[in-house]
């Protein structure tokens, strides 16, 4: 049996991918309604372009001599914003596991113990919208719903990424806590590096500990430019990844971007490596918004140099 460390049991880095979506949208002419990928795991020629994407992502961490995590696409796969999509409760519960067996699959073809497979969780809502939040108990009961699907399936922890209110981030975590599986809790800073809300990402991170008694495994960052999250680094307990967008811009300006702005891979990875360097714990990197592969190499580079 391979025992896999998660990244807060091990200094062993890895690399992430959360720019999944801008990629099949600008670089491989992938339509996404939604925003949402989970429907191209029932089309076959999809799912091999899903299965492609995480497979180059391990062959990068593995060029470097890195460990990889590699997520499902189910950031959407949720009853709110599949509804307006018209999938049933039936059809997301079928897609959900669907998802984690062929990432499991693909993990499992790789004689190799730092591959882990998380399921991808996004919010319940457009984390941009206006929405009124989900308490957190509803959102404990929301979450569970999608995590409890998967959970005997293989996965190794719950990546819960680009969530920006503090309640329901607490209920997601408490969701995966109630069942047992580890969970990487991200939340998402504005260009002021607080969230939405204003809440600076320390205090939210102290309320989230406070509700959940502890309950991430770690924390990280994802869906902004390292910019806008550099200077809010410190005093955050467990901090453990940073997953950045290529781009500068603010999430309104890519809501309504018709062109990638992919940034300057060999610019982000120099960041990346220099922020890993001023906090050694931090040990899960890589590239959401707007990244691809180049990015991903070159953070691969800078951080192993």
């Amino acid at each position: 049996m391979t025992v896999r460390l998660l990244p807060h049991q091990t200094d062993r880095h890895y690399l992430v991918y959360a720019g999944t979506g801008t990629d099949l949208i600008f670089n491989r002419g992938i339509d996404l309604p939604g925003f949402a990928s989970f429907p191209l795991v029932q089309n076959a020629d999809t799912r091999a372009v899903l299965v492609q994407q995480m497979r180059e992502l391990i062959e990068v961490a593995q060029a470097a001599g890195l460990g990889a995590i590699i997520d499902t696409p189910t950031w959407t796969a949720n009853r709110d914003r599949a509804a307006g999509l018209g999938y049933s409760a039936d059809q997301l519960i079928a897609i959900n596991q669907q998802a984690v067996i062929m990432m499991r699959e693909l993990r499992d073809s790789i004689a190799a113990d730092n591959i882990l497979l998380a399921l991808c969780l996004g919010p319940g809502r457009d984390p941009y919208g206006s929405d009124d939040p989900l308490s957190v108990e509803d959102a404990r009961a929301y979450h569970r719903t999608q995590i409890e699907t998967v959970k005997d399936l293989g996965i190794d922890l719950v990546n819960a990424y680009t969530f920006n209110k503090v309640d329901e981030a607490a209920g997601a975590v408490l969701a995966a806590k109630d069942l047992q599986v580890p969970v990487a809790l991200s939340l998402v800073v504005e260009t002021d590096g607080k969230l939405d809300d204003g809440t600076p990402v320390a205090d939210a991170v102290a309320r989230i500990d406070t509700l959940t008694q502890q309950g991430p495994a770690y924390y990280m960052i994802n869906c902004v430019h390292p910019d806008h999250f550099a200077g809010v680094l410190s005093g955050i307990p467990r901090l453990k990844g940073l997953v950045a967008n290529a781009s500068r811009c603010a999430h309104a300006e890519l809501d309504e971007a018709t062109t990638l702005d992919d940034g300057d891979p060999s610019e982000l990875g120099a960041q990346i490596a220099h922020l890993a360097a001023a906090y050694p714990a931090l040990n899960v990197l890589g590239g959401c918004c707007g990244t691809d592969m180049r990015h991903m190499r070159k953070i691969a580079e800078e951080i192993t140099t």
